[in-house]
């Protein structure tokens, strides 16, 4: 008989896989969007089942509640014409085949010279520790600020290098775009903004302009 928490994986297996094959087959990007967080959702509850609730948490308040939410707002604002960008995708097909076909082929050649390493024998034969003497979070802090602390703080540094490109292609002078002066805005009078024009019965105001001079709208 099958026990409770097998059924469960394969419930949240065959959810996250599904979820997966419909975000990028799904003709409308909301739908791939809602289908993603599907698939992020799946794979928390994969992580509950291992044990790992830290990483489940993580896995819904950051990606399902703000990057995936960010892309769902995103594809909503942009209004793009989708049927335009699908227009000549055919023609991208052999080079896209093609380079599948190469990442297929590293990836088997990469799982069949797959070695495990010295350590990880020595890790495997080495005794777990009950849940109660160390938690999920304090393990996980250890392996990560103790064994990979450089790669961690190399990853980092990749993501600032990345947000201040952002900000720099984001902020860069670029003709025909308006840009904020905050000098010329706190240096602006309320008599530059308004004035104050007494117009006739039936005659209509008249704008002044730069030399004194009326003209009628």
């Amino acid at each position: 008989m099958i026990s409770l928490p097998v059924l469960a994986f394969y419930l949240f297996a065959a959810a996250t896989i599904g979820a997966a094959v419909m975000v990028i087959s799904a003709k409308n990007p909301v739908h791939s969007v809602l289908w993603l967080i599907l698939a992020f959702f799946s794979a928390a509850g994969l992580f509950v089942l291992l044990g790992a609730e830290f990483l489940a948490m993580l896995l819904v308040i950051v990606y399902v509640g703000a990057v995936a939410v960010l892309f769902l707002f995103v594809v909503m604002m942009l209004n793009i014409n989708y049927e335009e960008l699908r227009e000549g995708a055919q023609s991208y097909l052999p080079i896209g085949g093609l380079v599948g076909v190469i990442l297929l082929i590293e990836l088997i050649m990469m799982g069949i010279s797959w070695q495990f390493g010295a350590d990880v024998t020595v890790n495997a034969a080495q005794p777990t520790p009950m849940l109660t003497e160390v938690q999920n979070t304090e393990a996980l802090g250890r392996v990560l600020y103790t064994d990979y602390i450089f790669i961690f703080q190399s990853a980092g540094l990749i993501l600032l290098v990345a947000m201040i490109g952002a900000i720099v292609l984001t902020h860069r002078t670029r003709s025909g775009v308006k840009r904020q002066s905050i000098a010329r805005q706190n240096a602006r009078r309320p008599e530059d903004a308004y004035g104050l024009v007494d117009a006739e019965v039936g005659a209509g105001a008249t704008i002044p302009t730069k030399k004194g001079q009326g003209e009628r709208p």
